[in-house]
């Protein structure tokens, strides 16, 4: 009998990965690009379209990722750990998304007219800090058993990354590594709600 190839049932296969990439990394970026502005000049920030912005990754977020780690394990063979790598940590990001949209749309203008805005914010952001330094944590957890049980290394019948199928550890690296980066930023981001937090350290925090 001749060795059949990868066969998945995609209508079985609950993945988003394309919308939730794209989404994860506009969000990322957005984060990065709000800090900055409002470390630089608050006053100046339009709180209805920063709202808008995360209002709408962070829904899309939110739904495939709830609907992807519900599904458990997911129906296609080959895929046995992608409800956690990309279901749960979508989740999760997409509802901090959420909190940020609804904290922006309803009590942003307030909170930028303080004369202690930035103080303000940091206070404010400070709680929820615990739970993505928490999210941080297992996302370089996923990226060491990334590189150690080669989770990403995608079969030879997939599109452009199966041409590294006889090199696992290739995409197993450029994958975790980029996962690793944004458990390190959000490890690091409670440091960063600090008084006297480093202007080095915000720094290293937005690039990872």
């Amino acid at each position: 009998m001749p060795t059949e190839g990868l066969v998945i049932d995609w209508a079985q296969m609950p993945t988003y990965n394309t919308v939730m990439s794209v989404a994860v990394g506009a969000g990322l970026i957005l984060l990065v690009w709000l800090g900055r502005e409002l470390l630089r000049s608050p006053r100046t920030v339009v709180v209805e379209g920063w709202s808008l912005a995360f209002g709408v990754l962070g829904l899309i977020l939110t739904a495939t990722g709830l609907h992807m780690t519900l599904t458990w394990p997911l129906a296609a063979g080959g895929f046995p750990f992608d409800n956690i790598v990309f279901g749960e940590t979508s989740l999760a990001f997409g509802v901090l998304l959420l909190a940020a949209a609804f904290y922006l749309w309803t009590r942003g203008k307030d909170a930028l007219a303080r004369e202690d805005a930035t103080d303000h914010l940091r206070a404010v952001a400070r709680p929820v800090s615990v739970f993505v330094l928490g999210m941080g944590l297992g996302l370089i957890a996923i990226a060491f058993a990334g590189v150690t049980y080669q989770l990403f290394a995608a079969p030879p019948e997939e599109p452009i990354s199966g041409a590294f199928a006889a090199y696992p550890l290739v995409e197993a690296i450029f994958m975790s590594g980029l996962i690793a980066l944004v458990g390190v930023g959000a490890v690091l981001f409670p440091l960063a709600l600090r008084d006297r937090a480093a202007r080095g350290l915000r720094a290293v925090i937005g690039w990872a």
